[in-house]
């Protein structure tokens, strides 16, 4: 294109400018798109060569509007002005009067090629051209287009009208007018625009795909089953769904096309599609829309899974386990009394023992706040919060554990300290006590080998704060007996936490899978790609995370992660796991997070 015929792009068009809006493919993110334009107030001219899709489309909106109207979130003649606004038509013709077309056909960069080709030939020098990738390279489409600076990538997410993130995607070709208008639109459909540059998963995706990669590979070792991996990160991180629900729901082959768009450009390990996720794909078994994926549901298209041959057997967790009624707490800091707590209120009798007996009256002091708390907001009674503190033995010395049924150990995350607690649990303990630790990072099996009965120590890792959080990372090793397993499982169960098994390798399920996404978002900062505060928002707005990574970090504690970091890379020695250089440049420095006042962000001191 000659410099004689490039449009004028020296101001940006207003929001109100963007009035007539093409949507090319009416699938499920199509017609979410939309339905979110139409009751914005813009003109929709929806397009799809299935006329079937584009009739399916119309029957979506009326329905998702007789909803609004029935909830009386709009009126009956607002629903018909909606419904108005949406035309369907199936040739790209009917785009010749729009302002902006959003493409959204399926992730393939031939098609999406011959959309673009086109639209070319016939909408106006001025409109607006966006691709709703989410994997493809915005610049190669641009590059291939007639107009390259008009072309960027708008990425709603699923389901769009529910979904406040858009990313606002420009190639180093887009020109800023347009980006300031398809960004003023966004924020005029009352959507939280973000903008970020061409590269594949851009920020949300580009954090998500990763975790959701190695979920699938977690999955296909058979280090645990696919329930206890999603129930480990709904539980213990607060997601909304566990990733292999999520990737039914995203479908395994939009997973896997991502996956490989990004191994391409990052040749990072992680990236490369677990082979799980190309058997499935092959066999059609692609998820939700296929009926069957990682789980099996009632229906093509349904969100019911059903039981299958995978399915856990309701089995007894009270068979085979031994008898516990007495609990010893080893440790005088907030796990170890958040711990102690649980088991208190559930009704075992509790030995809270700590290096001196003051530290462990303090401990029990904290409890007693806690239940107190509970108390005043009305989920306990008076009685029963005497009853659980009446239950609870202060301790200066592991010897008072001489009777328990059950030890568990939460000092310090130091491997010779532990180790030598056990040695000493080994030598109090009666015969036939479960030894456990509720380390996060470190190889139980170093403190079983510790004592002289390996085969009665486990893990059992609670989540912080331990009376709020539901799971429990039931921890085997080689060694561990059977009926310890049961034993715990079954005491998880009494105090109303949710057990998921797993082995003994570093990082267990959840920090396994959380801290190569944490190191993975301070990578994206370090690379200048997206702020601290887009990439908090990317990870809310569009993964629905209860805190963005870097809010995350701060919380937990840069040294903590770091050290879970260094495990998780030398347990698995892969380059993709080494610790981002920021975050131990932000450590060296004393910038620990919340608790140092300092971390990524700068807080209030106390």
């Amino acid at each position: 294109m000659g410099p004689q015929s490039t449009p004028d792009l020296s101001t940006a068009p207003s929001p109100l400018s963007l009035s007539t809006v093409a949507v090319v493919g009416l699938g499920t993110m199509g017609t979410g798109i939309a339905e979110v334009l139409a009751r914005a107030g813009r003109e929709v001219i929806g397009i799809d060569t299935d006329e079937a899709a584009a009739r399916h489309a119309v029957t979506t909106l009326e329905a998702a509007t007789a909803r609004a109207v029935q909830r009386e979130r709009i009126t009956e003649r607002e629903r018909q002005d909606i419904l108005a606004r949406f035309r369907t038509f199936t040739d790209l013709q009917a785009a010749a009067d729009a302002d902006l077309v959003i493409e959204v056909v399926p992730e393939d960069y031939e098609l999406k090629r011959q959309v673009f080709a086109g639209l070319d030939a016939v909408v106006r020098p001025d409109t607006i051209l966006a691709t709703g990738t989410n994997a493809l390279s915005v610049t190669r489409l641009a590059a291939d287009s007639q107009r390259p600076e008009r072309v960027l990538g708008v990425h709603f997410f699923n389901p769009a009208p529910a979904m406040k993130l858009v990313e606002v995607v420009s190639s180093v070709l887009t020109a800023p007018a347009a980006v300031a208008a398809v960004t003023d639109l966004a924020h005029a459909l009352g959507k939280d625009p973000i903008a970020v540059g061409d590269r594949p998963g851009f920020v949300a995706d580009g954090l998500l795909f990763g975790y959701l990669n190695q979920a699938a590979a977690m999955y296909e070792s058979k280090y645990a089953t696919r329930e206890d991996i999603d129930a480990a990160m709904r539980l213990g991180c607060g997601l909304p769904m566990g990733p292999l629900a999520l990737l039914d729901l995203i479908g395994v082959d939009t997973a896997r096309t991502v996956l490989e768009a990004m191994y391409a450009e990052s040749q990072d390990r992680l990236h490369a599609p677990a082979p799980i996720l190309g058997q499935l794909a092959e066999a059609g078994l692609t998820g939700r829309k296929a009926g069957r994926g990682f789980y099996t549901y009632d229906a093509p298209g349904s969100g019911t899974a059903v039981p299958d041959a995978e399915s856990p057997a309701a089995a007894d967790e009270l068979a085979g386990g031994r008898t516990v009624t007495g609990v010893g707490v080893a440790g005088s800091g907030t796990m170890a009394s958040g711990i102690a707590e649980v088991f208190a209120k559930a009704g075992f009798k509790v030995v809270l023992a700590a290096r001196s007996l003051e530290k462990a009256e303090k401990a029990k002091a904290r409890i007693a706040k806690s239940l107190g708390r509970s108390v005043d907001k009305g989920r306990m009674s008076a009685e029963a919060r005497d009853t659980a503190l009446a239950a609870i033995t202060p301790a200066g010395s592991l010897d008072a554990f001489a009777d328990v049924d059950l030890a568990v150990e939460a000092v310090a995350e130091d491997l010779a300290v532990k180790q030598e607690l056990f040695t000493t649990l080994d030598k109090v303990c009666k015969p036939g006590a479960v030894l456990a630790t509720t380390t996060s990072s470190l190889p139980v099996v170093a403190c079983a080998r510790a004592t002289s009965r390996p085969e009665d120590v486990i893990g059992m890792h609670f989540f912080n704060p331990a009376p709020a959080m539901k799971l429990v990372e039931v921890v085997r090793t080689v060694l561990t007996a059977d009926d310890v397993h049961a034993t715990v499982r079954a005491v998880c169960a009494k105090v109303r936490k949710h057990p998921v098994d797993c082995g003994d390798r570093a990082g267990f399920i959840v920090n396994a899978l959380l801290f190569p996404y944490l190191n993975n978002a301070i990578k994206m900062v370090e690379e200048h790609y997206a702020t601290l505060d887009d990439i908090d928002a990317a990870m809310k707005l569009g993964g629905g995370y209860p805190m963005g990574p870097f809010e995350l970090l701060d919380v937990v504690g840069l040294d903590v992660s770091l050290a879970i970091e260094k495990v998780l890379h030398a347990e698995f020695r892969d380059p993709g796991l080494a610790p981002a250089p920021l975050l131990e440049h932000l450590v060296a420095a004393g910038c620990l997070g919340r608790k140092t006042g300092r971390g990524f962000r700068e807080y209030a001191r106390r």
